[in-house]
């Protein structure tokens, strides 16, 4: 295997989508409101993936040191448990892609002062602090909240805030239906490793309350993200009025149906799936289902923004 494809393989590339749904979103609201900034959405898109890249690389030396990634592990396979780069290596891309995502980041600072500089330390301190530290976030519990907060409000709200400078309550809305959709990417994860997570203590939610519960958890995350494009502009209309128009949520309130039919197939075929099987063989392409069904809720939903905020203008 060429070295080129084992750090393409560490890198996860699966999972680097997770990053673009949000980014879609904001960047969405900020062109409906028509106080878009493109370079800010460029500096924030590669800042986003070299964090997410960064993170990955942390959890691949951690969870290896930890004893998480064994060779009992059904999965992509991790570039450090198999032999093909060694735990310093992969230390040192971490810190490179944290560092290079920091340079990005130097622009937004720039551009929109303090507040990027508290957002993307903690977005490093939280990728790093997922599987490493004496606290890892992952091993007790709170990867949901931890990715429902950064891949869902810190993201969306981000994104939103580097292009216009403000935020708005449309971006906290529809924080909440991507970060629930890339939630819903983690809890198949965590069922899929739930056995062997067990044996290493890593307690997952999967770990801690068992498959019934995280199936449960999975169709909600999914509900809500279905139900968003019909309840969000309902929400902002009932009580925000006054922002029907500022916020730039009189469009999406034209295009609910036409969204939801997109993503109901979606919505179906894959709960079905996680609640008829624990087998990691089919959890594995699951996983990589539900992370196209994440990307395409931001493609979809950016869409539906942009087009209808330009019919009614």
């Amino acid at each position: 295997m060429t070295r080129l494809k084992v750090w393409l393989l560490a890198s996860r590339p699966a999972t680097l989508t997770a990053v673009v749904s949000p980014l879609l979103v904001g960047g969405a609201l900020a062109v409906a409101d028509r106080k878009a900034n493109l370079l800010a959405w460029l500096a924030a898109f590669f800042g986003a993936l070299l964090i997410q890249l960064g993170t990955n690389y942390a959890n691949d030396v951690f969870d290896f040191e930890k004893g998480a990634d064994t060779a009992e592990r059904v999965g992509p396979m991790r570039a450090v448990q198999a032999g093909l780069v060694t735990p310093r290596q992969m230390r040192v891309a971490m810190i490179l892609a944290f560092g290079l995502a920091t340079l990005c980041g130097s622009y937004l600072v720039w551009l929109r002062g303090w507040p990027i500089v508290w957002i993307g330390v903690a977005s490093i301190l939280s990728g790093i602090a997922y599987t490493g530290g004496p606290f890892p976030l992952g091993y007790h519990g709170l990867g949901d909240i931890f990715v429902m907060l950064f891949f869902g409000f810190v993201a969306t709200m981000g994104t939103y805030f580097v292009m216009t400078g403000t935020v708005s309550v449309a971006s906290a809305l529809w924080s909440i239906p991507v970060g629930a959709t890339c939630t819903a990417i983690l809890v198949v994860n965590n069922l899929r490793d739930m056995d062997t997570d067990a044996k290493v203590g890593k307690k997952t939610l999967a770990v801690r309350f068992g498959a019934t519960f995280v199936r449960v958890e999975y169709t909600l995350l999914l509900a809500v993200a279905y139900f968003s494009p019909i309840l969000v502009p309902l929400a902002v209309l009932r009580f925000w009025p006054h922002l029907w128009v500022d916020a730039g949520t009189h469009g999406q309130f034209m295009i609910p149906r036409f969204i939801a039919c997109a993503l109901l197939s979606g919505f179906i075929v894959l709960t079905r799936t996680l609640w008829r099987t624990r087998d990691p063989a089919v959890l594995n392409p699951l996983l990589g289902k539900t992370a196209l069904y994440h990307l395409w809720y931001g493609l979809v939903i950016s869409a539906g923004l942009v087009l209808q905020s330009r019919l009614s203008h």
